[in-house]
């Protein structure tokens, strides 16, 4: 796997204009995913990517499409819900052959879930020691040279918090569309408004596009809503705060798998809906992303 950073100031001159930075993170243009329809999913941390990367993948495997989910937290939880147990993460099965890749079979880091979700933790590198894009790449690679990805219909990365660096934003360089999941807050809209910056910088270079805003844990949406008419976003599907969902997690269950009350019923229906929206390929979004002042000022913060 060839990754290489390159120093701000070389992107400044020119070398490569991937967006501000200290350094950029660069993966081999020759390992590409292939066919499959593949998102990203960002959005802060906590503010529940994973369920609702699960869910959408389970909304998939119900139209009879074949995914893939890949987590990309160093706490490999993404598919938690889908296996109903924690997967070891391609690190830590790769740190067991010595990183000779070669020696590793598909059913060491690949896992089937709920309803033929396969499923495959990334990981991260030891706290301080390395970068989470080389993660991502190896796991790609991985998945191509053992064919893994050529019977797949569709690719969901889970991707830690906020983009804060080149290495986490890496799933974007293989993404058609990056979905931002948020809550109606300030802190939420926030972190979104720099992953529409990172999402910004890669498509100068790669196929990658905003596909929309799923609004989570939240009864309303006046200040997303807000936000998007200010800068072009809009929103894909709204999931309310309810204390089932949270529930789906503690029974390391789908919401697909519980029981089917008025309202599991509406968000199973707002996830089939959004997954078919998704499949169709929502237009590319030009969103322009706020300075910090400005988003401080629309959202009421004096």
């Amino acid at each position: 796997m060839n990754i290489t950073a390159v120093p701000v100031n070389e992107i400044r001159k020119g070398g490569r204009p991937d967006g501000e930075g200290s350094v950029q993170v660069q993966l081999d243009p020759n390992v590409k995913i292939g066919t499959a329809k593949v998102f990203a999913i960002y959005g802060k941390g906590g503010i529940g990517k994973s369920t609702t990367s699960s869910n959408l993948s389970a909304a998939f495997s119900k139209m009879g499409k074949r995914v893939l989910q890949i987590g990309c937290d160093p706490k490999h939880d993404s598919t938690f819900t889908l296996t109903k147990k924690m997967l070891p993460t391609v690190i830590d099965i790769l740190e067991t052959v010595d990183f000779h890749a070669e020696e590793l079979r598909p059913e060491d880091f690949v896992f089937e879930g709920y309803n033929g979700v396969m499923c495959v933790e990334a990981g991260g590198p030891p706290a301080g020691t390395g970068c989470g894009g080389y993660v991502v790449g190896q796991t790609v690679k991985l998945l191509k040279e053992h064919h893994l990805l050529e019977d797949t219909d569709v690719v969901i990365f889970d991707v830690l918090g906020d983009v804060v660096c080149g290495g986490f934003a890496a799933p974007l360089q293989h993404a058609d569309r990056a979905m931002i999941v948020t809550a109606n807050d300030f802190d939420s809209i926030f972190a979104m408004n720099r992953i529409v910056q990172a999402i910004g910088a890669k498509a100068k270079n790669y196929n990658v596009r905003l596909g929309g805003v799923i609004a989570n844990r939240s009864a309303a949406t006046d200040q997303i809503d807000k936000y998007n008419a200010r800068t072009g976003l809009k929103l894909a599907a709204h999931l309310p705060d309810l204390d089932a969902i949270r529930r789906s997690r503690l029974k390391k269950c789908t919401l697909f798998e519980m029981d089917g009350t008025p309202e599991i019923e509406a968000v199973q229906k707002e996830y089939l809906r959004l997954a078919a929206s998704m499949w169709l390929g929502p237009d590319p979004l030009p969103a322009v992303p706020l300075k910090d002042r400005d988003i401080f000022d629309l959202l009421g913060y004096d």
